[in-house]
């Protein structure tokens, strides 16, 4: 971990072998390399603590800022200037790239990727297996699934995927496997059961998939 122009605050606890690039700013009680469910069966059954423990943990970029009360756990890579909210959550094997936001009170549930200028809003979640490509934005309060069929029956869990340079609205829901394509959009509060095609609309519960205005056929500034 750098620390000759790293400023970790100290409440913050690095778990594992953690790296942090140049140049980052660790606020208060941030937890990062925290350890998944297979950690904590090791330390279990070898008996130590998860201090004593070598295991991989989580590496940041250059240029982070991370606000207090976040936690990301092990088996994180992330790219260079990540800026986060408060009380954001990032769980095991998930991939960031570079200038990405998230926002406070996201949760983003583990195995997914998540490419690089890519804009998380506030109270978002992301579920397990998902993945996001660059130059996203997913407005406050969108929430994505992926289990078609909560504990009823067996489903292979499975996130949306969002194209590049896709707009998710606020308050939106989509649903497992729904494909969002390149510079599409999806409205405020849209409930998506279906793939969206590029660079089309899809609007209302359910949501309709409808043509998409000439002056918003233009990629993100993110």
């Amino acid at each position: 971990m750098n620390t000759d122009d790293t400023m970790v605050h100290c409440t913050a606890k690095v778990y594992g072998n953690s790296r942090l690039g140049h140049n980052t700013v660790i606020l208060e009680n941030v937890m990062f390399g925290y350890p998944d469910a297979s950690v904590l069966d090791e330390i279990t059954r070898k008996k130590i603590k998860v201090e004593d423990h070598e295991y991989e943990g989580t590496v940041i970029g250059d240029g982070a800022t991370l606000r207090p009360n976040s936690t990301i756990y092990c088996k994180v890579k992330i790219g260079n200037n990540l800026r986060t909210g408060h009380n954001i959550l990032i769980r095991e094997n998930t991939t960031i790239g570079d200038d990405v936001l998230i926002g406070t009170n996201t949760i983003i549930d583990g195995n997914t990727t998540i490419g690089s200028n890519v804009s998380i809003q506030g109270n978002v979640y992301i579920p397990t297996n998902t993945t996001i490509e660059d130059n996203v934005f997913i407005g406050p309060c969108a929430v994505l699934a992926n289990d078609k069929y909560p504990v009823r029956k067996k489903y292979d869990l499975k996130g949306p995927i969002i194209r590049k340079g896709a707009s998710i609205g606020a308050n939106s829901t989509i649903l497992p496997g729904v494909e969002i394509g390149e510079g599409a959009m999806v409205a405020a509060g849209a409930l998506v059961t279906k793939d969206v095609p590029a660079w089309k609309l899809a609007i209302g519960a359910p949501a309709k998939i409808v043509e998409m205005p000439e002056d918003l056929k233009v990629l993100n500034i993110i």
